[in-house]
């Protein structure tokens, strides 16, 4: 699906907010993926994404009668998001924070070899897989929620800092040199203990059955692996000037988009068939 422009998303506005059904809609399905990527790097985990996906587009459906077209349509949406985001307090990690040197520790100690098989014939290969992308985005969680979304926002989505900083309102400066030092954090924790991105001695096909036995992954239900990737440039319009705040964007390849999943797209479109349209005029 073609990304629409600030001059399409704005005409869309207008008619959702004067009762236009169909453009309400339009505007949910675009803004959908976006949110959807930036809840899962948020949170950690698809299910948890899911939740905080529907309640930030339910929060944009009955608040966008307050767009008054002073940013673009996509921005607006981005701070409400993480707005709601940096606040999410129902999500696992909220109740069991994690932290690099509680990570370090279990990749340096865990017990991986007296494990039995509990791939239950899945490929050992695909569930590797399925480890390196949950591991990587649930790594995300080792930095405060501040600091995971301005690294979220400048490594995934690609905001120069103009605008990243308008979204988190602090100064473009600030958020340029926390985005290099959590960047720099992140990479010189891949560097000293992972072997699929860095120099460290873990490796995703050895820790599958150690992962699967701490409900870390399913080998039935692989929620990575099983979603649709999809280009970045289709979800965002990524600026073509990039400011060149550090050396480290090849080390954060895991940052992939993802389709947001179908059963949020079903709720959103019941929550839109049973809703009355004076709700978002009014509200």
């Amino acid at each position: 699906m073609k990304k629409k422009t600030n001059e399409e998303l704005q005409t869309l506005v207008e008619k959702a907010t004067a009762g236009d059904k169909n453009a309400l809609e339009a505007l949910a399905a675009d803004m959908q993926n976006i949110v959807f990527n930036l809840s899962l790097r948020m949170l950690g985990t698809f299910q948890d994404a899911e939740d905080a996906t529907q309640d930030i587009l339910l929060k944009m459906i009955t608040h966008l009668s307050s767009f008054r077209g002073e940013s673009s349509f996509t921005t607006w949406v981005f701070r409400i998001a993480v707005n709601h985001l940096k606040n999410y307090k129902k999500h696992m990690f909220a109740h069991h924070p994690l932290s690099f040197e509680f990570y370090g520790a279990d990749i340096e100690n865990g017990n991986i070899r007296d494990v039995p098989d509990l791939t239950q014939n899945v490929e050992k290969e695909l569930l590797a897989e399925e480890l390196k992308m949950s591991c990587t985005n649930v790594m995300l969680q080792c930095l405060d929620p501040e600091s995971r979304c301005i690294f979220i926002l400048g490594t995934m989505f690609q905001l120069d800092s103009r605008l990243a900083g308008d979204i988190l309102e602090i100064t473009p400066e600030n958020y340029r040199q926390r985005l290099s030092r959590t960047r720099k954090k992140m990479a010189d924790f891949l560097g000293q203990y992972c072997g699929e991105y860095g120099s460290g001695k873990c490796r995703c096909k050895d820790r599958v059955n150690y992962a699967i036995q701490n409900h870390r992954i399913n080998p039935l239900q692989p929620d990575y692996t099983s979603a649709a990737e999809i280009p970045v440039e289709t979800m965002l319009d990524v600026k073509n000037a990039m400011e060149a705040i550090d050396d480290l964007s090849q080390d954060f390849s895991f940052c992939k988009p993802y389709e947001s999943p179908e059963r949020t797209k079903h709720l959103i479109q019941e929550f839109l068939a049973s809703t009355q349209l004076s709700t978002v005029r009014n509200s």
